[in-house]
């Protein structure tokens, strides 16, 4: 018994040094365009995180939260997009956005753009950087899923 508390003890009590360095937080923002030459002005944050949530809802998280992880890896796709620039990474952000407003049937436009934006904190004051801007493509050329 002892031996298997010991070994759950790391997954079960986090360490200090989980993270080997604290960054600024990426933020996505999509904007949809109606050409790709269009600049973009309407820039809506990507799932962005909700001011509160229930206890109920809380408690049902901690069971499933599908959407949430598909989020964290997003999140994961703009640090790698950042760190080292890849095809993939951006495929998979357009991917995740074009299926989102696919659902919503979001209209606005027949072509979307990404960026990310560092969202930092020096002496009180919010910093918003924006750290890369995709290209615009067009939506029906981007597989759902």
């Amino acid at each position: 018994m002892l031996q298997t508390l010991k070994l759950l003890a790391p997954a079960l009590i986090p360490s200090w040094n989980f993270f080997e360095v604290i960054a600024d937080s990426p933020r996505i923002e999509y904007a949809q365009l109606r050409s790709p030459g269009e600049t973009a002005r309407d820039w809506r944050e990507f799932r962005p995180r909700p001011e509160r949530v229930s206890l109920p809802a809380m408690l049902g998280r901690l069971l499933w939260n599908a959407r949430w992880n598909e989020a964290l890896f997003v999140v994961s796709c703009a640090e790698r997009l950042l760190a080292e620039p890849t095809a993939h990474s951006q495929d998979e952000i357009f991917r995740r956005i074009a299926a989102d407003l696919a659902e919503r049937r979001g209209a606005g436009g027949d072509w979307l753009s990404f960026r990310i934006v560092l969202v930092s904190e020096d002496e009180g004051a919010i910093n918003r950087d924006v750290a890369f801007l995709a290209e615009p493509r067009s939506l029906a050329a981007i597989p759902l899923r």
